[in-house]
């Protein structure tokens, strides 16, 4: 015997709900991880196998209800038009060649509609346009890049200003609003536009789209159930403690 009275039956009662509310919490924080573990190696396998395909034509009016993120996002995708480089957006970005922007676009397809294309990132010296290359908003061009999803409300923290201009993510809708775009619909995705030979040192830089995802996932999740099982096991320690600290003493 070393000496310990029992503990009282509160005490007793107060840790034990909270070495076990503690273990139930981290095994569900490890099964959420699990969950997470499968959607991100859906996403990469997702996306190596769209990024791979041959680019078709951009998704017109009559496709855009049928659009799926888990079938469409990262699709390689082609239109044709003109850009109105007066109504471009510039989106906070953060890429491998540092913070700046993207530079949003709309694109009046030659299919009758806009579409809002990412040129690509331009550093913050890089904003006003006579700083990049001249342009020509008469011709006509080809897009080719990722189809992409519209990111609605903002960043993390940061939501988006459209009464200020400033952009925290590409919400396509709410762009068109404010760059008042129209009578013709706008298409409800934009398209990330691919490097092509040349763009290698052209402002907007495209091709930066990021295409490889961090997937630690697995360790996250080992570590939660680790974390239940330490508690569960103080949770066990405690009740052989306790049983043999109220065992009553051999007789005499």
């Amino acid at each position: 015997m070393d000496g310990r009275a029992p503990r009282s039956r509160g005490a007793l009662a107060a840790l034990l709900a909270g070495a076990g509310l503690a273990g139930a919490v981290c095994l569900g924080l490890g099964l959420w991880q699990v969950q997470r573990l499968a959607w991100k190696e859906a996403l990469i396998e997702q996306v190596e196998r769209q990024v791979a395909a041959p680019a078709g034509d951009a998704p017109g009016r009559a496709d855009w209800g049928a659009l799926q993120r888990a079938t469409d996002e990262y699709r390689p995708v082609r239109a044709s038009g003109r850009f109105d480089h007066g109504r471009e957006t510039l989106v906070a970005a953060t890429t491998a060649l540092g913070s700046g922007y993207w530079v949003l676009t709309p694109l009046r397809t030659s299919a009758g509609h806009w579409l809002l294309v990412n040129r690509g990132f331009v550093p913050p010296a890089r904003r006003a346009p006579d700083t990049r290359a001249p342009l020509h908003p008469e011709a006509e061009v080809v897009v080719e890049g990722l189809l992409r999803f519209s990111e609605a409300g903002g960043a993390l923290l940061r939501s988006n200003a459209p009464e200020t201009d400033r952009w925290y993510s590409r919400d396509v809708a709410a762009i068109a609003a404010a760059r008042q775009l129209g009578p013709e619909p706008v298409a409800p995705y934009f398209v990330d536009a691919r490097a092509t030979p040349g763009t290698e040192s052209a402002w907007p830089r495209p091709g930066l789209t990021v295409l490889r995802f961090s997937n630690n996932h697995r360790v996250y999740a080992t570590t939660w159930f680790v974390l239940a099982l330490m508690a569960w096991g103080a949770l066990a320690y405690v009740v052989v403690d306790e049983r043999r600290l109220r065992r009553p003493p051999p007789a005499a």
